[in-house]
């Protein structure tokens, strides 16, 4: 079963669209992890038990997660470490994973970044893997190829949710913007590793909530590629916005929140629960909630 088959299988027997990311900092970890940490082991080890923590609970609830391989990064070679651990650990818990990694290059750069990441049987253990497609088509093919080999998928940065990014992404070139033409680019590859004409595929794109008219009109754009939606909750997306991602079906969409779910002991909504991984239960529970209304 390919990428796409198994995401609209997850979020159908999840029956939401909810993606969790792991997007760990030290200074925002609940007081118990954070104290006593002096060095990068310290820290790495804090991380890893964190994220854990948040799988144990959102794993009976949502189809996917999106560790945030920057946060790991930071910390060095220990961190990186931990990041496969999470991978692995979201893996044994039933969960899909997308590696938020934002990697590309071209030639056998591309194609050794293919490898590493995609595929649970590859050191990173990810099922799919954040692109960008900047370096041109060419530079997407080996991603391409790896997504079919090793039943994985990709999430092609179409149009992301930061206040900038138009600044590239809506330049018009030869009557269409940028973002569309990656658009169309991202759905001819979709369809190509769909199992059916009316299934989805293993080449996805992101589209951030920040801008829901441009979200609608991608939607209608890429009939067969799944968005990852950035932007929900944080970052000002709402429900309202993110309804625009999705097929008749409630299917083809993907809805992030990291900060949200995972520092959920921050928010006072949640602030009552003596227990931090309560709060992310209920904050977790709510966006379902927002989402399916």
């Amino acid at each position: 079963m390919g990428f796409g088959d198994r995401l609209s299988q997850a979020v159908k027997n999840r029956k939401n669209a909810v993606c969790v990311g792991i997007d760990p900092r030290l200074n925002q970890l609940p007081s118990g992890l954070r104290e006593g940490i002096h060095d990068e082991q310290g820290a790495a080890d804090a991380f890893l038990t964190f994220s854990k923590m948040i799988i144990d609970v959102v794993a009976p609830l949502v189809p996917v997660v999106k560790p945030q391989s920057a946060f790991f990064e930071e910390l060095g070679p220990l961190g990186v470490v931990a990041l496969r651990e999470v991978n692995r650990y979201a893996t044994s818990k039933g969960l899909l994973v997308i590696l938020d990694g934002k990697r590309n290059d071209i030639g056998s750069t591309a194609t050794a970044y293919a490898r590493a990441y995609l595929g649970q049987s590859s050191p990173f253990g990810a099922d799919a893997l954040t692109v960008s497609p900047f370096l041109g088509a060419d530079s997407l093919e080996p991603f391409v190829d790896r997504c079919v080999e090793a039943d994985a998928g990709i999430f092609v940065l179409v149009k992301t949710s930061n206040p900038g990014s138009g600044f590239m992404q809506d330049r018009v070139v030869d009557g269409s913007t940028i973002s569309e033409r990656i658009a169309d680019l991202v759905q001819e590859k979709s369809l190509a590793t769909a199992s059916s004409p009316d299934a989805y595929g293993s080449i996805g794109c992101v589209v951030g909530a920040t801008y829901p008219e441009q979200l609608a009109a991608m939607r209608m754009r890429m009939p067969n590629s799944w968005i990852l939606i950035p932007g929900y909750g944080a970052q000002g997306g709402g429900a309202s916005d993110v309804v625009h991602g999705f097929d008749e079906n409630g299917l083809g969409a993907l809805v992030n929140s990291s900060r949200g779910i995972i520092f959920a002991h921050e928010n006072p909504k949640y602030g009552s629960f003596n227990d931090w991984q309560r709060a992310v239960e209920e904050a977790t529970k709510d966006m379902i909630l927002e989402l399916g209304s």
